[in-house]
């Protein structure tokens, strides 16, 4: 485990060491997992799945040398989805590593420069990653020719062991990663094991059982379907992105849970995409529902409004002498 935030031993985290795959790993970026999958030591064959954080390529590229060796290469890079924290350090790991760069085609509008996601909701979820989602990028971005649909037949061409399963909800084109011979699962943000519309849950990294981030969720029917599929492949080992890898009987309770109570920890009960999901298609976002209100900003305003005020009126503290 590559963390770059103070973490629990892995002997006080969800763990079953007898669950664990000795090939998969995950580094820590600020709030966000990339996983690396291959032998340790083995600086060739081995795939990165999804790229953190913008600016977070030299770190990346760190992490891995940590765990294959100094020059280590992979030979690809699969998405799990598209958005900003998944994909942030792409163009910077492309021109060190110039790798094909492989996504489900609901994803490609975003990954092509041809659509934004639907906006994100900050009136969901109640804390501060959630609150400042307006300001994270939406995209898209352009990978050129890096760009790889992934094939329709579930097929990973750089992972044979491993078949993709579509688990649409958190975005239309998000896909979870699945080996079937260890029932080693990769979710993305299919669901994640912190809360992570805390800035604080984002950042410890508490483990508590959540449906997909909030706030750039945009179909909750879909997640929930997509939940269930993923539930009923009784994975022994999930790794997310967002909060720390779960194993055994702590990840079929953790799911368990999730299901029994999905409109308490995942749904919001208020919110643009409860009651509606966003419209996509292969080209992008064809419609969204309105946007709800949030009295938040006029409060803030309302705030600094009476901030400033309070300074105009309060008696100046210079006097003569």
């Amino acid at each position: 485990m590559i963390e770059t935030t103070a973490s629990t031993k892995p002997s006080e985290a969800p763990h079953e060491p007898s669950v664990c795959p000795d090939d998969v790993d995950y580094y820590s970026n600020v709030i966000v997992n990339v996983i690396l999958i291959g032998p340790p030591g083995e600086r060739d064959g081995w795939t990165l799945i999804d790229a953190g954080l913008p600016l977070s390529a030299s770190a990346i590229i760190g992490a891995a040398e940590q765990r294959f060796g100094a020059g280590a290469r992979p030979d690809a890079i699969v998405l799990t989805h598209g958005h900003f924290d998944h994909v942030g350090s792409l163009p910077d790991l492309l021109k060190h590593w110039d790798v094909p760069v492989w996504a489900h085609e609901l994803e490609a509008p975003y990954l092509s420069g041809r659509s934004q996601y639907p906006p994100p909701d900050p009136t969901v979820g109640g804390g501060m990653m959630a609150r400042l989602s307006s300001l994270y990028p939406e995209g898209p971005i352009d990978l050129g020719e890096s760009l790889q649909i992934l094939p329709a037949d579930g097929t990973i061409p750089p992972l044979p062991e491993w078949e993709w399963i579509h688990t649409p909800g958190h975005t239309a084109g998000h896909v979870s990663l699945f080996r079937p011979a260890d029932r080693s699962l990769i979710v993305g943000d299919a669901f994640v094991t912190t809360k992570q519309e805390s800035l604080i849950g984002a950042l410890t990294k508490f483990h508590s059982i959540h449906g997909p981030p909030m706030y750039f969720t945009s179909d909750w029917i879909a997640s929930r379907r997509s939940i269930e599929a993923l539930a009923a492949l009784d994975p022994l080992s999930a790794f997310p992105g967002h909060g720390r890898p779960v194993f055994g009987q702590q990840l079929r309770d953790d799911l368990n849970e999730l299901l029994a109570h999905f409109d308490e920890l995942a749904r919001p009960r208020h919110g643009r995409y409860v009651n509606a999901p966003a419209a996509t298609d292969e080209t992008g976002v064809v419609s969204v529902p309105p946007e709800v209100d949030d009295p938040f900003p006029r409060l803030l305003g309302a705030l600094a409004l009476g901030a400033m005020i309070g300074l105009a009126l309060a008696p100046s503290q210079d006097h003569e002498a």
